[in-house]
């Protein structure tokens, strides 16, 4: 059974950094790509970054280049999101994703 758990998220003020996880079983991880997306209140889902099953390859949503960075550790199948220099606009509900498998989300939410 394939399951994605998201953790990390919080409150954070303006300027802020925080690190999202995603740990994944029920599936061999380290030979797929894997991505991070997000949905806003009253937006649609949208890509936040994506890398490739040995780290090779990444990309970024404009919005968020050069601010955050996607990562993974495939001897533990955990996918992360460090997100710096956070701002309101990236208040969202952040979930990992395999394919078209989602997590639950985790909710950052960036206010002072």
């Amino acid at each position: 059974q394939v399951q994605l758990v998201e953790s990390g998220g919080g409150l954070v003020q303006p300027g802020g950094s925080l690190r999202l996880s995603c740990a994944a079983s029920g599936f061999i991880f380290n030979i797929y790509p894997m991505g991070w997306y997000r949905q806003a209140p009253g937006k649609e889902r949208e890509l936040v970054a994506r890398i490739t099953s040995s780290s090779g390859s990444t990309n970024y949503a404009d919005s968020v280049k050069g601010r955050f960075t996607i990562s993974r550790d495939n001897g533990k199948n955990t996918v992360y999101l460090q997100m710096n220099s956070l701002k309101p606009e990236d208040t969202a509900v952040y979930y990992c994703n395999w394919i078209n498998y989602w997590g639950k989300g985790t909710l950052v939410t960036v206010s002072s």
